[in-house]
């Protein structure tokens, strides 16, 4: 083993808040918050840290000596990102009126996080806001690891006035995602911001490096305050129609591309609104698909491409035509009325700005949109995050252990506008669903407190919990008896989209499955009167969310937690619970316990 010194001066705050996360516990618990990456990993330091301890070595001098480990055992480890964020309130003028925003320091949308498959991010979340808050990461598996996932079913929230640093791995993922602000209608106000995934050196992209590589984060944004939007959704109604669509937190003609003739650009673009599907185009170009959520698509060509609620897409764009510029448009989908945004891309030797009106695009059709969903494909020949190719994992040929049907509605209950899942309208608990599981708190929740399949019995209200088994293969039917786009939502898992088609599922469609090259992802549309099948691996341990990322019904039930159990109880199936982790409710008082 070689030893080397490490620096005692720490620049940033976000390591010195690390350092501080060190030793600021028992003596056994000194590993930092990062130690599910490393220790697990690493039977030296596991070995001396047991040996040492035993020998009752002082805990400065033992954190020391962890601290060398920690550089000395970790050469050739993936790579550390570290971030530091203040999430502070702010004046925003996105339609030309002052809003009170939620910025990430002073962003809106907040920064963008750039990391490389397996990357770990380390990002201290200093809260200061007067209330409450939690930040999650749409598309991050969090492998192992639910205790990051920042969903109130998993995490306490961050205090007013203090922070919490997030430990995250992008494990064998690529691709776009974005992170949001989960309590609440906080997600109303902005701190949202984009996440870029690239894939590693050695691991061949099929298709040639980009001229350049754009975020565009688009959605409906509402003029009236998250809290205005909370009370109107805790009196029991639901919210009005929105009054605009944003491109990267502005409203029309805000934001502007520039672009050289003749390159090719990337773009990748997040729907992160509350209420709409949206349609993206961009005047006088052609768009080809080339990743979905963390998958490389066939490499298909499109005018438009629809767009449903925390859905994720990546396109290359050539400048081919005449220099000047073009419009970018988003406008919303199966609405009656159609609000539209826009956006520039400028040619660097424009001879002019962009004219005409803004191309049209559908409005209402779903028949359009479904067909388009069906064309979006896997490519079976491209690496992944591993250089195996996509196609070298045949779902289509493993046996499925359970069989789940997923049915939305919108019930009255208690005089007041509720949605819910299998008639079970979910309500938070005291306690995180997660931190409750692991110290054994009972009361909280009960497993099984949601079926299985649609009962058609009155809904009611429960904190749902449903439970599984690791290393299960799961077939879920998501079934919308309703008139409205419906968008799920699962952390922590990928989905393969088999199947969707309208009217009711039966045993018999199962016969339209593609169970060769169908896209995978980890949000998915159902439309109106109509079903989606997917089929996801039950392969990562935890509590995880299964929502709408329709945010209204989300906060109103529409969603529950899974909980995918392994009884080896082994750091090789899910990390330990963090040294750092924030305890509320039930759990005050417990200890984290050894790491």
């Amino acid at each position: 083993m070689r030893f080397v010194i490490i620096r005692i001066g720490l620049q940033s705050e976000s390591e010195r808040e690390l350092s501080r996360s060190f030793c600021k516990v028992s003596w056994w618990s000194c590993i930092p918050p990062i130690s599910p990456f490393f220790l697990s990993k690493k039977p030296c330091v596991q070995l001396l840290y047991r040996e040492w301890g035993e020998m009752g070595v002082y805990r400065s001098e033992l954190c020391f000596v962890l601290l060398v480990l920690l550089v000395s055992c970790t050469s050739g480890e993936d790579p550390y990102r570290f971030y530091t964020w203040n999430v502070t309130y702010g004046d925003i003028y996105p339609l030309g009126v002052k809003q009170q925003g939620i910025l990430i320091n002073g962003q809106f949308p907040g920064p963008q996080i750039e990391s490389v498959t397996n990357d770990n991010l380390i990002i201290s979340v200093f809260n200061s806001l007067d209330e409450p808050f939690l930040i999650s990461w749409n598309g991050v598996q969090q492998r192992r690891n639910s205790w990051q996932d920042g969903v109130y079913g998993t995490n306490c929230p961050i205090p007013p006035g203090q922070n919490f640093t997030y430990v995250l791995q992008v494990k064998d993922q690529i691709g776009s995602y974005f992170y949001f602000p989960s309590l609440g209608m906080h997600k109303a106000a902005g701190g949202f911001g984009g996440i870029k995934i690239a894939s590693r050196s050695v691991i061949p992209v099929p298709f040639s490096p980009p001229a350049g590589d754009f975020t565009i984060l688009a959605g409906d944004w509402f003029k009236k305050n998250h809290t205005d939007l909370k009370a109107i959704l805790d009196g029991g109604s639901d919210l009005p129609f929105p009054d605009a669509l944003l491109i990267n937190g502005r409203g029309s003609n805000g934001y502007t591309f520039t672009v050289e003739q003749g390159k090719t650009y990337r773009f990748r673009i997040s729907n992160v609104g509350l209420a709409t599907s949206i349609n993206f185009r961009i005047q006088g170009h052609k768009m080809l698909l080339v990743e979905v959520e963390g998958t490389h698509s066939l490499q298909n060509t499109y005018d438009s491409l629809d767009i449903h609620l925390g859905q994720s897409y990546s396109v290359l764009v050539t400048a081919d035509q005449p220099a000047q510029d073009y419009f970018i448009v988003v406008s919303t989908r199966f609405t009656s009325q159609v609000l539209t945004a826009t956006s520039v891309i400028h040619y660097s030797n424009s001879a002019g700005s962009a004219s005409g009106p803004p191309p049209g695009g559908p409005t209402t059709q779903i028949d359009w949109s479904l067909e388009q969903a069906r064309s979006i494909r896997r490519n079976l020949t491209a690496s992944g995050p591993r250089p195996n190719p996509q196609g070298s994992y045949h779902y289509g040929l493993i046996n499925t252990t359970r069989s789940v049907r997923l049915q939305n509605s919108a019930p009255i209950i208690n005089g007041k506008q509720r949605y819910a899942v299998n008639s079970v309208s979910f309500i938070p608990a005291d306690t995180p669903l997660k931190l409750a599981d692991h110290f054994n708190i009972q009361g909280v929740f009960s497993l099984g407190s949601i079926p299985d399949n649609p009962t058609g019995a009155g809904a009611y209200l429960q904190t749902s919990v449903m439970a599984a088994d690791f290393r299960g293969y799961a077939e879920l039917v998501f079934e919308n008896p309703e008139d409205s786009v419906q968008s799920w939502h699962i952390d922590g898992h990928i989905l393969f989209v088999v199947g969707m088609d309208g009217g009711q599922w039966s045993p018999e469609s199962r016969l339209s499955y593609n169970l060769r090259d169908t896209i995978s992802r980890c949000t998915v549309q159902v439309y109106p009167k109509s079903w989606t099948a997917v089929y996801m691996p039950l392969d990562n341990v935890g509590m995880w969310n299964v929502r709408s990322e329709n945010w209204a019904r989300q906060y109103l039930g529409q969603q529950f937690y899974l909980r995918v159990y392994s009884p080896a109880n082994s750091w090789r199936d899910e990390y330990p619970i963090p040294s750092n982790v924030l305890l509320c409710g039930r759990a005050v008082g417990h200890r984290p316990g050894l790491v």
